[in-house]
């Protein structure tokens, strides 16, 4: 049967001044323990989690009144029927929490730059501006416990705010779901599957399907690694085809709310660009 607190000090020894000072002391460092708890819970609330560096898209959001900037530069390489294209990118997403559930996002390609080699008709050809932007919500709906998933919606929709020579046709929205499950022995998988409505160069509408599958290792509290299959677009080849890529790739946190990060994605087919990397960092203000 447990001791009564009233009566453990008086059990431990008669000298009711000892006693008291042993009570403030264990007050004390109660206060401390408490204090410092309290500390490492507001930490763990700010511990940044990206978008990025892979194709699923994370289920949290970044927290009311917190901005969280994640920014990049990407390269990919292509070569079909002889020729070659090379486009290099600066892809960035801005993050604003109007709620604890809720984000308001922006998102762009940035500047664009792309050259194409054709040796049948010299010299190469360079296309270079800014990319369109794209408006969007993300609306983070269930906490995940156990078998149940973290799950948030994301609706986007791009506008044709860039350069003329890169600017798309029309309004183009897209609905995305995410989900997450914690698995164990440090693993964590996500799914993402979504519908956007895209337009092909000529102006024809079209609906595309996405989905993606990431699987995910923490090698420590800063560290993971991702393997990942990618349907950034699945279409009919009309309409450009299925565009899936194999990714892989890490991020590490240099400090709670600033994360550094690296990635390389390979086409799985002929619709798709053969290589591609990516290297950003991100920062939770």
């Amino acid at each position: 049967m447990p001791l009564r607190p009233d009566r453990c000090v008086s059990c431990i020894t008669p000298d009711t001044g000892r006693s008291r000072v042993r009570q403030s002391s264990a007050a004390a460092i109660s206060c401390l323990l408490l204090l410092f708890s309290s500390t490492c819970r507001g930490e763990d609330s700010d511990k940044i989690v990206t978008d990025r560096p892979d194709f699923v898209d994370s289920s949290l959001t970044v927290g009311r009144g917190r901005l969280q900037l994640e920014t990049s530069v990407s390269g990919q390489y292509d070569k079909a029927a002889g020729i070659a294209t090379r486009t290099l990118q600066t892809p960035t997403l801005v993050r604003f929490g109007v709620a604890p559930d809720w984000e308001l996002r922006l998102d762009t390609d940035g500047y664009t730059r792309i050259r194409t080699d054709d040796p049948a008709s010299p010299p190469p050809v360079t296309q270079s501006g800014m990319s369109d932007l794209s408006i969007g919500v993300k609306w983070h709906m269930v906490d995940g416990e156990g078998m149940r998933p973290s799950t948030a919606l994301l609706a986007h929709v791009d506008v044709p705010s860039g350069s003329d020579s890169l600017r798309g046709h029309g309004v183009r929205p897209s609905l995305r779901a995410s989900l997450e499950w914690e698995l164990p022995a440090n693993f964590d998988l996500g799914v993402m599957p979504g519908v956007a409505y895209d337009s092909r160069d000529d102006g024809h509408r079209y609906a595309a399907g996405i989905l993606g599958v990431v699987l995910g290792y923490e090698w420590s509290d800063g560290l993971r690694t991702f393997i990942e299959v990618a349907g950034r677009q699945l279409a009919a080849p009309d309409n450009g085809g299925n565009v899936i890529t194999y990714d892989t790739g890490i991020s590490y946190l240099i400090r709670r709310n600033v994360q550094i990060d690296a990635a390389v994605f390979f086409g799985a087919n002929h619709s798709t660009p053969d290589l591609a990397w990516t290297v950003g960092v991100s920062i939770k203000f």
